[in-house]
């Protein structure tokens, strides 16, 4: 027998990829795709040490369990015992997820009942049948993708949109408290750095401001006069393009921030990822909430606690 053994590695790399690729979007990580990349390599080791060393520790139960923390390791670093174990977790959970999908199609379509010479009608398992390479070439993006969508339609359906939830901003070292609102129509997110935004009114935001420095933001903002901004915030300030519901094109001032914290469903989500829309006026009339948060915020704590 014949082993490629060079392209049965890139195959597996491919796919380590892109499932190490599907847990980051799940989890909302936003990790490097040179890191992904490298931690697919890693992973893509299992096959020469598989082929090579078929009596190695890594191809028992347990040695397979701790090289595939090292995998998750490799791909998102180390930050604490606990987020390890989670991104294990949904990381078996997408392989299972997606190799189970590539096995419902393959059984799907191939024709299971069969007539014998005899006449009688047969039901085959499908045992000792096995899927192609160029199957799984074929039909593990599609998997994949339908697996990324549902996951993702699954988590939006949990969070709770009827809630006002406390938050904290910290900007330029200061720290404000105020009442924020998940908005399900706010899908705002930097096209350069892909950071979801959240929108602040002035009521709050002018907290970090003395007001001279707020009324000369304001005329830049309106009068698109970018010398007007204050010197103080110059480093802090990052103007966002978008397109509105009704197709017209603007652009929104954004701060980037310290850090947020977001008290929801008796969690405390810690977030560097994100930046804060300005809003020149109050979001509401009677001041209930501050903050109209994004969605995808919430949405990495969900997953984690699924």
């Amino acid at each position: 027998m014949t082993i490629y053994l060079d392209a049965i590695w890139l195959l597996n790399f491919l796919l380590d990829f892109m499932l190490l690729l599907l847990t980051d979007k799940l989890a909302r990580l936003h990790t490097s795709r040179l890191r992904l990349a490298f931690g697919a390599f890693v992973a893509s080791l299992i096959v020469p040490i598989t082929i090579l060393f078929p009596d190695s520790f890594f191809t028992s139960i347990i040695g397979k369990l701790l090289f595939s923390m090292l995998i998750i390791l490799a791909s998102f670093g180390f930050n604490k015992i606990s987020q390890v174990l989670k991104l294990l977790a949904l990381f078996y959970m997408m392989s299972f997820s997606v190799g189970g999908g590539l096995i419902a199609i393959h059984f799907i379509a191939e024709q299971p009942f069969t007539i014998s010479q005899s006449g009688f009608l047969t039901y085959n398992t499908g045992y000792g049948d096995p899927i192609s390479w160029l199957f799984v070439v074929v039909f593990f993006p599609v998997v994949w993708i339908f697996t990324k969508q549902r996951m993702d339609k699954h988590v939006q359906d949990k969070i709770r949109y009827d809630m006002k939830i406390p938050v904290s901003i910290k900007i330029k070292g200061e720290s404000h408290y105020t009442n924020g609102f998940i908005d399900s129509g706010n899908q705002l997110i930097d096209p350069f750095t892909k950071k979801p935004v959240i929108i602040c009114d002035e009521e709050f935001l002018s907290d970090w401001f003395e007001q001279s420095e707020w009324d000369q933001l304001e005329k830049a903002y309106h009068h698109l006069d970018m010398d007007q901004i204050p010197k103080a915030w110059i480093d802090y300030l990052r103007i966002i393009p978008y397109q509105g519901v009704e197709g017209g094109n603007g652009f929104i001032f954004t701060i980037v921030p310290d850090e947020m914290i977001i008290h929801y469903d008796s969690k405390e989500i810690y977030t560097r990822n994100f930046l804060v829309g300005i809003q020149f006026g109050n979001l509401t009339k009677d001041g209930n909430y501050n903050c109209l948060l994004q969605p995808e915020l919430i949405q990495s704590a969900i997953t984690y606690s699924a």
